[in-house]
This record gives structure tokens, C-alpha cells and sequence, in this order.
């Protein structure tokens, strides 16, 4: 036997025999990769996959738009000329109408816009007309298209009743019975009324038209009505008819005074 096979063997009787017995050396430990290679290796598996999917999570959650500024309705001390008809509505800062591209986040001056930067392409605007639930996607680059061909866009907030089963329900019975044009004779359904979710905006409702707005404290069916068949599809850059010759506005100044909560 040589001295290196000696010193790497350890020599013990065998019980019985009187015979020395070769006892093999017992292996090193294992490390702990070694140990805990397939479990540390579906570990980083699953760190992979769930930082994908939460990538990708925050890619649909990230906001499409967002507001510099809430819109409120200017401190007027105008008074209409005697026997005039009060304007309905306020006139709102041209935000201009620029397209934009499918998914590119917009920032809107003013919220909530009555004008401003849309997407044209079919299906994302104009949007479809409908009332949109609490939870559909009704983005403002869409129906910012239907008020530039002269549509009516009504807005509710979650902060009034405008997201319950009965606000969803007097939503519904405004789209139903919404008045035709009243420059054009459009039918309700073709661009207007888009009815949507907005919660940044300073009252719980709004009903726009291209470059106005009508903020509300409830959802006033009357004065809907009146602002859109005194306003509506006169300011639009986008008409759909021949426009009748421009006739003096009722006052200086919008003049109007929201619902009473």
C-alpha cells in the first residue's frame, strides 16, 4: 500500500476477525447552493414572472391624463340687458384640438375639458355614444372628438350619486329621452350625448359642448336641455350642417347659476 492510500484511509478491525477493516472517509458537506439549487432556481422563476406581471399591471393602471387645473365657474357681475335671455353655460379657454396618438398620456390645462388634444381614429374617437358605467373606459381623448363635431358630452363624478344604481338609472332616462339638434336636426345616438364617468371636475356634474360648459350640482334635466338647444352645435370647429347666419348672444357674459345641491 502506498503512503498516500494509507493516510487517506483509516484502518479498523473487523469485529470478529481480527482483520483490520478500510473505513472510507465520509464526503465533505454540501454547500447551500448546492443543497438548495432547485428550490433557489424556481424561486428566481417566480421572481420573473411576478415582476413581469407586475410591470405589466402598472403599464394598464398608469393614468392616460391628468389636469393642471379644476375648472370653476368665473365670478360674473354682469346683468343681462332687460328682457333678455340669459346665456346658459360658461365659456371655457381654448385648449385647441390637435390629434394625438392612440395611448399617449395627455395633460389637459383645465379639467374638465370642453376642447383640447383628441385622438382621430375610428373606435377611439369619436367614441361610442352611450352611457358609459362607473367602471368602462371613456378617456377624454375620445370624447373630446364627439364635442368637435358638435356632440353633447354629460359628466358624473363619484363624489355625487352620479355612480349609484339610481343616479346610473336617471343617467340612462337623460340618454333616452335627449332632444335631436337644434341647429342640425342630428338625432340623438349619431355623435351625442356621450354620458361618462369624471371625478376631476369641481361639481358632481358637467355638460359640455365644444368650448362651454355647464358645471351642475345635480343632474338637472331642464337645464341640460335648455344649454344644449340654446348652445349646442354652434360652436362646434367640426359642423355637420350649413350654419344659420350668427345671431347676437343673449348677454355679454355666461350668466348661470348651478343647481342647488
Amino acid at each position: 500500500m502506498s503512503k498516500s492510500s494509507r493516510r487517506n484511509s483509516t484502518v479498523s478491525p473487523v469485529p470478529g476477525s481480527g482483520r483490520p477493516s478500510r473505513v472510507k472517509r465520509a464526503a465533505p458537506p454540501k454547500s447551500f447552493l448546492e443543497r438548495n439549487r432547485t428550490g433557489l432556481i424556481g424561486l428566481v422563476v417566480v421572481l420573473v414572472v411576478g415582476g413581469i406581471a407586475i410591470a405589466g399591471f402598472g403599464s394598464a393602471s398608469a393614468p392616460k391624463w391628468s389636469c393642471s387645473t379644476l375648472w370653476t365657474a368665473p365670478a360674473s357681475t354682469a346683468q343681462p340687458a332687460p328682457g333678455a335671455t340669459p346665456r346658459i353655460g360658461y365659456v371655457q379657454d381654448d385648449l385647441g384640438r390637435d390629434h394625438v396618438a392612440v395611448g399617449e398620456v395627455q395633460r389637459y390645462p383645465l379639467c374638465p375639458p370642453a376642447s383640447g388634444k383628441h385622438i382621430n381614429q375610428t373606435g377611439s374617437g369619436p367614441i361610442a355614444v352611450r352611457v358609459y358605467g362607473p367602471d368602462d373606459d371613456a378617456r377624454p381623448q375620445g370624447w373630446i372628438h364627439n364635442l368637435e363635431h358638435g356632440g353633447m358630452v354629460v359628466l358624473y363624478s363619484c363624489d355625487g350619486d352620479g355612480c349609484g344604481d339610481a343616479g346610473q338609472a336617471a343617467l340612462r332616462d337623460l340618454f333616452a329621452t335627449f332632444p335631436p339638434g337644434p341647429i342640425c336636426g342630428t338625432p340623438a345616438g349619431s355623435v351625442g350625448p356621450v354620458i361618462a364617468r369624471f371625478d376631476e371636475m369641481a361639481t358632481p356634474y358637467a355638460a359640455l359642448i365644444w368650448g362651454q360648459i355647464l358645471p351642475l350640482q345635480t343632474l338637472d334635466r331642464e337645464q341640460i336641455f335648455a344649454f344644449w338647444n340654446q348652445q349646442g352645435e354652434r360652436t362646434n370647429p367640426e359642423p355637420l350642417c350649413a350654419r344659420p347666419s350668427p345671431t347676437p348672444l343673449p348677454t355679454a357674459e355666461p350668466s348661470t347659476s348651478p343647481s342647488p345641491s
